[in-house]
């Protein structure tokens, strides 16, 4: 009896490194993943959205900036906004290099 509590205590141990050290870190990188092209999905659509309304406004920059991050808040999406503003920044100029061809 002693030497199957045995076998439990090391199978259990081997079992919670296995976790600790693989299934948690690719679930957490695999939900990482999932959310960042959830982002950037909604935020090409909101870009695009936003150069649509407000093509013909001068200076419309704040506001197309603005209309995209309330546009990815009403998504329930929370993100770093110095990220976002990078990733809208690009965007953008993956816009105007595809309207440019």
């Amino acid at each position: 009896m002693k030497d199957i509590t045995v076998i439990i205590e090391i199978a259990v141990t081997v079992i919670s490194a296995v976790l600790t050290g693989f299934l948690i870190p690719l679930v957490r990188s695999r939900i990482t993943t999932e959310k960042r092209e959830k982002l950037e999905f909604w935020l090409s659509a909101a870009v695009r959205a936003a150069e649509q309304l407000f093509r013909n406004k001068a200076n419309s920059g704040k506001l197309k900036k603005d209309y995209v991050v309330s546009f990815l808040l009403s998504k329930g999406l929370v993100f770093d906004v110095d990220e976002v503003t990078a990733l809208i920044e690009n965007e953008v100029y993956k816009l105007k290099q595809t309207t440019a061809e």
